[in-house]
């Protein structure tokens, strides 16, 4: 017999699933658009210790047919009720994962999350990375989307860098703090402070 889903489960989701849905949408691409340009996402409220960025994100960009991985620091039986409701998404394992979801400690190795082919580039995953600050910036960025350059706290250039090195493979980012998120997409150029 399966455990009755918790009360947690059933809320922190959208109030105007339309509208919160679109305004999120928006901010999400807006995030990866604009590398280092931080947005804004308010709209989800998730169990702990998912950020309310995240789980806007997840709300936004989670279906049924979107499997997402939550690294050990998020594997909570909490979030994973909170995600399978709200959201429908299957939950996997990180090599299957679309988006991964973690601290960047708990998302390590990287190696384990697919980087699209050379025909497929876009078969990649998505790191949610929960990170403590996105300021001070540790890294110079730039590439598509960035005027000039950016200033972003990064959780490991060097890795990031490596990630880029790959491009049209490898993942993109998304770095969550609070209801604050920043994207770094695959092809954004790092350069560490």
């Amino acid at each position: 017999m399966t455990p009755p889903m918790q009360t947690d489960a059933l809320t922190g989701g959208f109030t105007d699933a339309p509208v919160d849905a679109a305004r999120a949408f928006r901010a999400a691409l807006e995030a990866l658009a604009r590398p280092g340009r931080v947005q804004r996402l308010t709209a989800g409220t998730p169990p702990a210790p998912m950020s309310v960025a995240a789980g806007t994100l997840l709300l936004t960009l989670a279906d049924g047919t979107t499997p997402v991985h939550l690294a050990p620091s998020h594997d909570t039986a909490a979030l994973r009720e909170w995600l399978v409701f709200h959201c429908g998404c299957p939950l996997v394992e990180a090599g299957q994962a679309v988006f991964a979801v973690g601290t960047w400690a708990a998302l390590l190795p990287v190696d384990r999350f697919a980087i699209g082919t050379p025909d497929y580039p876009d078969r990649s995953a998505t790191l949610v990375v929960e990170v403590a600050a996105l300021e001070p910036a540790n890294a110079r960025l730039a590439g598509p989307g960035i005027r000039g350059e950016a200033l972003l706290m990064v959780p490991d250039a060097a890795v990031l860098a490596a990630n880029r090195a790959r491009f049209p493979l490898g993942f993109d980012s998304y770095l969550t703090c609070g209801d604050r998120v920043a994207g770094l997409p695959r092809s954004t150029r790092l350069e560490a402070l």
